[in-house]
């Protein structure tokens, strides 16, 4: 690819200056060559270069504006804002209409969370600038800081309509409509930037997108397929076309595009994992089990990878083999949640109870504060007649559910059988409250209770 006549000069400047560095001799450089080497080391993260540039440059050119303005844009970066308002200042006594100047001020009140202010000084900045795109960009920027995606919104929209090709201004639009879950709006928004600009493959992207979340799944296809359309190699946009062909259960035609995703790049653990969940869709166990294998090969600590595989044997009924995979995957992460909810499951499944019940209790300990986890863990507590135990555990669930009737009818159970009848009266009372309908949960739950005629007593006055 061949070279800008500017990016020539700027590689040859840069090439003098590092030779320069080397060899301890002193060239000339005009002041905006200066400018430009600085600027790029600043992007490039070398600072001590910027640095060493910037002095050489004041050496040669000490009333430059622009090595001035670069200088105070380092001291801004280093958080020397006193100094850099300093030089600011004296710049603005020489040269009040340099659009640079106020640029710089915002910088300063920004970083110290005056954006209001920066906001002012941007405003001014607008009426001397050329390139109105950059301001507007800043200036959004600042409504972001500030919470107010609204007023962001418009300007990254100004934005856009002075440099339509400035796709950080697009995705912060639609950032702002995502924000404010304005989808709708924001498909109105993206259809109207297409019809001026039809091969923006970034807009088309950015249209399916919304489309997916609104759930029109269709509609996303047909906008991800512009966007490939017009970049072939565009792997977001093929992404998401699996994700929409997913959903509409198009799993063959997912796969397809999953795996052009393998092509463009190196596969991925998601796009492995999802062409394993499509061909498990499709009934071919043997391909789903094969990618599922690639997946956690790819991606040991990826744990949706080993819950997939666990979930395909548990579905299978080989609680075996699930168990197998579990105990795997919690060798490799023994403080997940997800991983000892499988083990708890799978040894229910057996019929191993206390290891059931120990993977229900590990489940919790790691931050699983479902409310089925705690039915089940209660459940297996029951089982191996631990009540005493299930009943705290049920009166810890109340802080997190306290309007949930399965729980109550379960403390009513458990208290009647423990002897202590009002306990129970006042949760079998409470569940009733909450809902009459599934009071025959008790009846599944606790036979025994069940045909007690007190019970049966405080059922009857629901009923009528």
């Amino acid at each position: 690819m061949r070279l800008s006549h500017d990016e020539e000069e700027s590689n040859r400047s840069l090439s003098k200056f590092e030779s320069m560095l080397k060899t301890n001799k002193v060239f000339f450089f005009d002041s905006e060559e200066f400018e430009d080497i600085i600027l790029h080391y600043m992007d490039t993260g070398r600072m001590n270069l910027a640095k060493k540039a910037l002095k050489l440059g004041l050496e040669q050119h000490p009333k430059s504006t622009g090595l001035q303005l670069v200088q105070v844009e380092l001291l801004v970066y280093e958080d020397k804002l006193d100094i850099a308002e300093k030089i600011l200042n004296e710049l603005f006594a020489i040269e009040p209409t340099n659009e640079e100047i106020y640029i710089q001020k915002a910088n300063i009140l920004s970083k110290r969370d005056q954006h209001e202010k920066a906001v002012e000084q941007l405003q001014i900045a607008l009426t001397y600038t050329d390139d109105l795109a950059d301001v507007y960009s800043m200036i959004g920027m600042e409504y972001l800081f500030m919470d107010d995606l609204e007023q962001a919104k418009t300007y990254f929209i100004k934005c856009l309509e002075s440099d339509t090709e400035d796709y950080s201004a697009l995705y912060n639009v639609v950032y702002c409509f995502d924000f404010l879950d304005q989808n709708e709006e924001a498909v109105a928004y993206l259809e109207q930037f297409i019809d001026k600009n039809p091969y923006s493959e970034v807009a088309w992207h950015q249209l399916g997108r919304q489309f997916y979340s609104l759930k029109n799944y269709e509609k996303a296809v047909w906008a991800y397929d512009y966007a490939t359309l017009i970049d072939e190699s565009f792997l977001g946009a093929y992404l998401e076309k699996a994700k929409s062909l997913e959903k509409l259960k198009k799993y063959q035609e997912a796969i397809d595009c999953y795996k052009t995703t393998m092509e463009l790049d190196d596969a991925t653990s998601f796009a492995l994992l999802r062409v394993g969940k499509c061909y498990e869709k499709l009934g071919n166990i043997e391909l789903a089990l094969k990618y599922y294998h690639k997946t956690v090969h790819e991606d040991p600590l990826l744990d949706k990878a080993w819950i997939a595989i666990t979930d395909f044997y548990i579905r299978q009924k080989n609680y075996q083999k699930a168990l197998y995979y579990a105990n795997k995957a919690l060798g490799i992460d023994g403080d997940n949640s997800e991983y000892w909810k499988r083990y708890a499951v799978i040894n229910e499944a057996l019929h191993h109870f206390e290891e059931a019940e120990l993977g229900y209790k590990k489940s919790f300990e790691h931050g699983d504060i479902n409310l089925d986890t705690f039915l089940l863990w209660t459940n297996m507590l029951q089982v191996i007649g631990e009540n005493e135990e299930a009943i705290e555990i049920l009166l810890q669930a109340t802080e997190v559910f306290p309007d949930e009737y399965e729980i109550e009818y379960r403390l009513a159970g458990l208290y009647y059988l423990m002897g202590q009848t009002r306990k129970g009266n006042f949760h079998l009372n409470n569940g009733l409250r909450m809902n009459f309908k599934n009071h025959t949960l008790i009846q599944e739950l606790f036979p025994s209770i069940w045909n007690k005629k007190s019970v049966q007593n405080i059922i009857k006055k629901y009923s009528e």
